[in-house]
């Protein structure tokens, strides 16, 4: 005859297995969902690739730094902030 005990430890070990068992369903389930989107993005949206419109961006920008900054034009040193001279002052402020 069995005792009671060897009931309620048989019966907690098969709670424990069902409880494991739906663990491990729902991440497998959970990794199949997160593993089709990630299949299904554009690979425009992907981290680490280059974008279009952007590199466009840069490119015009690149060409449009001044051509005596061979370092700026690299992007190895920054582009001088204020290219051209300074406007001289009118003769009206030099008289007062």
């Amino acid at each position: 005859m069995k005792s009671p005990d060897h009931h309620h430890i048989m019966q907690r070990v098969k709670v424990g297995m069902i409880g494991l068992a739906a663990v491990i369903l729902l991440i497998a389930l959970a990794s199949t969902i997160l593993g089709s989107l990630n299949r299904d993005e554009p690979p425009a949206t992907v981290a680490g690739t280059a974008q279009s419109n952007v590199v466009a961006d840069m490119a015009a920008t690149n060409s449009s730094a001044a051509s005596n900054e061979p370092l700026a034009e690299l992007g190895v040193a920054p582009a001088p902030v204020n290219t051209q001279t300074p406007a001289e002052p009118s003769a009206d402020a030099a008289g007062q």
